[in-house]
């Protein structure tokens, strides 16, 4: 395996997306990571779909595109944690491990003694990350939790919007699960630090990440906003609340993003669009009297903007250097020449399918290269390569298998 993690076990418990999210994270970095999958059934993205995977003939395949799209470069092994036997195989898988994975309901897994303090037992220096909807303290550590609900109640959907009073006026969701992916990071993030400090202290960790805690601690700057002022953000559109101008506009042909992050910015920006007496203005001149201006100052930029096509604008203000851009479709990103020379679209060999795309990770290492080779496993994939290699011979496969423990 390449990779910085290439000595590095993960034991992938995880479902549906943050905590496989972290595990493919960990995969792209080398790392083995084995996902344990229900017999018969798998994650319960396998089966989110439309799309899903075409086969070799063109016939779709059980492997949906939300499932490939968060567990590339792992191993799946079924195992029945429900019953002893399967049980025993997890403890087993644990022992060889250095990170455990697991988004379980609080209490779950001490059920079946596979909870931190059970398998510390039994590895010592093993790195055990939980990751629920509110953690695994307070009065909502019981409920469950989902992507929308929490960018919900986590503040995140007040700000996100077009203003009230403009049509299509109201709190949205980000258009992607921003907070599993966040909490997914995050989630790497603890794990790796948590292996830093092994290298020290000799022993293991738990990891408790919340996915509340998460979108919270991730509203940032609108937090902050918050916090020092006492009044609450509000919904802006695109339009930035601390920097301006930072906005969509629409120009003659199509919307452009414009993005001035400062006062030097603004006056090459002013410069290219023909109005240099707008830096010279003491209500623009600096970046706050352009956020208390803005409702004099937009209409002034839309004006100009709008009067020629969004190539003339875009090509005008990247010689400029005043960060500016078309808003691309999913299908203009990868014809973007930026994105094919960074390679950030791939393929990889497929069972059922020949070849899969898959996105790269944008990690880049020059002493330790990342690879990506290994598809998202077909469910079950390599059981019997993993319970060979912690000892169980076909015979005992079988029966387990007979049992409908794998």
């Amino acid at each position: 395996m390449a990779g910085p993690l290439s000595h590095i076990r993960v034991l992938d418990l995880s479902r549906i997306l943050a905590g496989p999210w972290a595990g493919q994270i960990l995969a792209d970095l080398g790392a083995d990571v084995i996902k344990v999958e229900r017999p018969g059934a798998g994650d319960d993205t396998r089966g989110w779909g439309p799309p899903f995977l075409k086969d070799r003939d063109g016939n779709d395949t059980r492997e949906s595109a939300y499932y490939l799209s968060v567990n590339r470069g792992k191993r799946s092994v079924t195992v029945g944690i429900d019953k002893p036997e399967g049980q025993e195989i997890v403890r087993e898988m644990a022992r060889r491990s250095d990170i455990v994975l697991e988004n379980y309901k609080v209490g779950t897994l001490a059920r079946y003694g596979l909870d931190y303090e059970s398998l510390k037992a039994v590895n010592p220096r093993l790195v055990y990350c939980s990751v629920t909807g509110f953690g695994q303290t307070g009065p909502r550590r019981d409920q469950a939790a989902y992507d929308f609900m929490i960018q919900g109640l986590g503040g995140l959907m007040s700000i996100t919007g077009e203003r009230d009073g403009q049509p299509g006026a109201g709190p949205q969701k980000v258009g992607l699960p921003i907070v599993d992916l966040m909490t997914g990071m995050y989630a790497t993030v603890g794990v790796l630090a948590a292996l830093a400090r092994r290298e020290v202290s000799g022993c293991g960790e738990w990891v408790d990440i919340g996915m509340l805690d998460t979108q919270v601690a991730t509203l940032a700057n609108q937090a902050m906003n918050y916090l020092v002022s006492g009044r609450e953000p509000r919904r802006m559109g695109n339009s930035h609340p601390n920097i301006q101008p930072q906005d969509v506009y629409a120009c003659r042909d199509g919307d452009m993003v414009l993005a001035v992050g400062n006062d030097g910015q603004f006056i090459k920006f002013c410069d290219a669009l023909g109005l240099p007496e707008l830096p010279r203005d003491e209500r623009y001149a600096k970046n706050a009297a352009r956020v208390r201006n803005l409702e004099t100052l937009r209409p002034r930029l839309a004006a100009r903007l709008a009067e020629q096509d969004r190539a003339h604008w875009v090509a005008k203000l990247d010689a400029a250097g005043v960060p500016a851009g078309p808003i691309n479709t999913i299908a203009e990103v990868f014809r973007d020449p930026q994105v094919e020379h960074r390679g950030m679209k791939i393929e990889v060999e497929h069972p059922l399918a020949g070849a899969v795309p898959l996105l790269a990770s944008p990690l880049r290492f020059t002493e330790s290269p990342l690879a990506h080779d290994r598809a998202p496993p077909l469910l079950g994939e390599q059981t019997v390569d993993i319970l060979h290699d912690i000892g169980l011979g076909d015979a005992k496969i079988e029966q387990l298998r007979q049992a409908g423990v794998i």
